[in-house]
């Protein structure tokens, strides 16, 4: 698929998924809404594909929304009868909060790479992400507050399991600049580097080093951490007895093995596609 406001990568089991638009400070615009949810299918239906890496062009990770959604919204958001607009404007939220979800249902890891500003809709990107890194001139944003609406994709609810709830509502309630050495020191971020080119070379490299472990024991990994998340523990290890009654085979763990003895690097097996089913002819 052609896109206009992102581009979209592959190369040695990593998908990298670029913001292209700079001179728009990489904002949001309605074509954006629509390729993003397809890059991630793309990326989710490739054929073993082990990490997806988001990073951007120019000054700043991304402003947000762009204006012209504000500028000129759907006239069914603010006209109409009451409770028809409301139900329309409550599809509409779930819609672009599936756009981030998406992000964090996929079965592999999803870095982060932010440069300059990540503001308001860039911020609930991100915290859909596995790991965020920066650069030193970063910061974050919830913009909502300050433009007079609430954070309404995904900030509030899962920036707090990142950091502390009572950073998040100051930064929140403030609409301050939470910059990248406070970023790193609460945990938002996991490392500072001085600039972007410093900052894609770390993140690759991690990538790679996450690509080649097992696909299924990385998948697994990243199920588990977001079951826990949201769970309770007693709940989570009765979880992870289940799946790893189901997905513990000695394949991988055999391979491993061997590959250490021979002194060679492994040689995995790549997960199914998630491409839908039904609709191909198996032979």
């Amino acid at each position: 698929m052609a896109y206009s406001s992102i581009q979209l990568e592959f190369n040695n089991k990593i998908a990298h998924l670029i913001f292209n638009r700079p001179t728009a400070l990489n904002s949001m615009n309605r074509a954006f809404w629509q390729e993003l949810p397809a890059a991630i299918r793309e990326v989710d239906q490739a054929e073993d594909i082990r990490v997806l890496v988001i990073s951007s062009t120019g000054k700043h990770f991304s402003a947000g929304m762009d204006l012209e959604v504000f500028s000129q919204p759907d006239p069914r958001m603010f006209g109409g009868e009451a409770s028809r607009r409301a139900e329309f404007m409550r599809r509409l939220v779930l819609e672009l909060q599936a756009c981030f979800s998406a992000l964090e249902n996929l079965r592999m890891p999803v870095l982060a790479a932010i440069q300059g500003g990540c503001i308001g809709g860039a911020l609930d990107l991100v915290c859909a992400c596995d790991s965020r890194y920066c650069t030193a001139d970063a910061f974050f944003t919830i913009k909502e507050t300050e433009l007079g609406i609430t954070a309404d994709l995904g900030t509030l609810q899962r920036l707090p399991k990142w950091i502390s709830p009572g950073l998040v509502r100051e930064l929140a309630y403030t609409s301050r600049h939470l910059l990248a050495n406070e970023a790193k020191d609460c945990g938002l971020v996991n490392q500072v580097f001085p600039d972007q080119a410093a900052m894609l070379t770390a993140v690759m490299e991690i990538a790679t080093q996450i690509a080649a472990h097992s696909p299924l024991a990385v998948a697994g990994s990243k199920a588990m951490l977001n079951y826990a998340r949201d769970h309770s523990v007693a709940d989570s290890l009765n979880y992870m007895a289940t799946w790893q009654a189901g997905m513990f085979q000695a394949t991988d763990l055999m391979e491993s093995m061997q590959a250490k003895q021979a002194k060679r690097s492994t040689a995995y097996v790549p997960l199914h596609s998630t491409a839908p089913i039904m609709t191909k002819n198996p032979h």
